[in-house]
């Protein structure tokens, strides 16, 4: 082996051999913690035991499957092709993850270009140069300043190869690249927790948009109902046969449900923007046609992951366990910056006054150095700046433990949401049912003298507010599934969303 391009001929091969070995050997180790992710905490999800499957509501209830995988496109499970082609336009044009995919390339290119901190540096050059030797700098060499000693002018050329070694033996150039493919994962797994929040808000946004679509339609009903109520009280009042505060009443009841409607399309408008945004898109450009309850199906069938995948199913988790590891590198950076480093730098090159002769061996020019740096005093710096990575170090450890408590907080927030929800569809449910069997016997009633106008009244309010509450209930049951999914991480292991230069690199 010739090392660094050196001919051995040249230069005292056994102690070369010998710098090497040693400095091959002292570079397997590396100082500063070891990182190891921390365990899946072992506990239950939810406080008390789930149920195998929550209430029937609307004729359908929905069974928790305990560790099922979860699909990738989790959102085909509303059966609304409106839905699914909403949500690719979003994935293949939202510039928010187009930004999220340039930060994670950016990131594993760090990753790369940090490798070359490894490799000796090779840098080769080639000059000519003109010069003119005076008779002064002759003379500094023995020559007589005579004439007849003047060197003409002349061309020196010289073609040189240097090679730079710096060797990693406490591994502080490990750290650092070990630093850095941990930031290129926490952006990895940023980018998948932007396409997990992005897919799960359109789905929340289209259920919210079918549910005020429903809520508008029911207020628009009422209004019909109300202004057929105040045409028949008008007839009566000119035939005499009803009070004029009656028709005030209905009036008053007519314009507080045709007020309640505005603020209903202002939502549907916002929530249409909303959507573009979603999509990348302007509103002026954005049609898709509406969302409705009838058209999201309920998914029966919702898998609950044990404690331990969500974990590592979590990219909230993840990557909040990448900047554990990047600032556990940092400390053994810190460390390692305390210590010696060790540089190998040579040179080979020839020099000669012509090109023709510029490569022969009497005009080989060689070095060899091997320097030794020490910091010896920075006024405290240093140990100032491994105490700082410590404590980052501890940071990260609590912002990890931390994040993992919110997750399990949102999995058993999401399962507790789906169970009352069942309940309180079911209940809405009986109520409006009840409300508008009540509604038409109150009517007839009315219309029979056996009821007062304010029964009607009351009833029509009744069947209106227990209507709005039962399309909500429904929304609801629609949206917390979402959210059920996106606790558990939304399948994104399931697809390959993410782009990546580097293979092999980001796990």
């Amino acid at each position: 082996m010739k090392p660094m391009g050196f001919p051995t001929r040249y230069l005292p091969a056994r102690a070369l051999g010998v710098l090497l070995a040693g400095a091959v050997g002292l570079s397997a180790c590396a100082v500063g913690p070891d990182f190891h992710t921390p365990p899946a905490p072992d506990v239950a999800l939810t406080p008390t035991a789930l149920p195998h499957a929550t209430q029937a509501a609307d004729g359908k209830a929905q069974v928790f499957n305990q560790a099922a995988d979860i699909s990738g496109d989790w959102w085909d499970l509303y059966h609304s092709p409106e839905l699914n082609a909403l949500i690719n336009a979003a994935l293949a044009h939202n510039p928010t993850l187009q930004a999220a995919q340039g930060t994670l390339l950016a990131a594993e290119e760090d990753f790369r270009a940090g490798q070359g901190a490894l490799f000796p540096s090779i840098s080769g050059s080639f000059q000519g140069e003109r010069q003119k030797i005076s008779a002064g700098e002759l003379a500094s060499f023995g020559a007589s300043q005579g004439g007849s000693r003047t060197i003409p002018p002349f061309t020196l050329y010289n073609a040189s190869l240097n090679v730079s070694y710096a060797l990693d033996i406490f591994g502080g150039e490990r750290r650092q690249l070990e630093g850095l493919a941990a930031q290129a994962q926490y952006e990895r797994y940023e980018l998948e927790a932007a396409y997990l929040t992005l897919t799960a808000n359109i789905v929340t946004a289209a259920v919210n948009e079918a549910s005020l679509h429903a809520q508008i339609d029911d207020t628009n009903r009422v209004i019909a109902d109300e202004r057929h109520e105040l045409r028949i009280l008008n007839v009566q009042l000119s035939l005499g046969g009803t009070a004029r505060a009656n028709v005030l009443s209905q009036q008053a009841a007519l314009a507080q449900s045709e007020a309640s409607l505005p603020p209903l399309e202002e939502q549907l408008a916002q929530l249409r923007n909303q959507l573009a945004d979603y999509v990348g898109t302007f509103p002026g450009d954005f049609h898709v046609a509406d969302f409705t309850l009838a058209s999201l199906h309920l998914p029966q069938n919702l898998p609950v992951s044990l404690p331990s995948a969500i974990v590592a199913q979590r990219p909230d988790i993840a990557a909040a366990a990448a900047q554990l590891h990047e600032a556990s590198a940092n400390v053994g950076v810190a460390d390692a910056n305390m210590l010696p480093k060790i540089t190998l730098t040579g040179g080979l090159g020839y020099e000669s006054l012509s090109t023709d002769t510029l490569f022969l061996p009497q005009n080989m020019l060689w070095s060899l150095v091997a320097g030794v740096t020490q910091p010896l005093f920075q006024a405290g710096e240093l140990a100032a700046k491994r105490r700082a990575a410590i404590d980052d170090l501890r940071v990260s450890g609590a912002q990890y433990q931390s994040t993992v408590i919110a997750a399990f907080q949102n999995v058993a927030d999401a399962l507790a949401a789906l169970q009352y929800d069942a309940t309180s569809l079911a209940a809405a449910q009986a109520a409006m049912d009840a409300a508008a069997q009540s509604l038409a016997v109150t009517q007839d009633a009315y219309r029979l003298g056996a009821q007062p106008f304010t029964a009607v009244l009351t009833a029509q309010t009744t069947y209106q507010n227990a209507a709005i509450v039962q399309v909500k209930a429904r929304a609801a049951r629609l949206a917390d599934t979402a959210a059920l999914f996106q606790a558990l991480g939304g399948g994104w292991w399931n697809r390959d969303d993410v782009a990546s230069r580097c293979c092999g690199i980001i796990p």
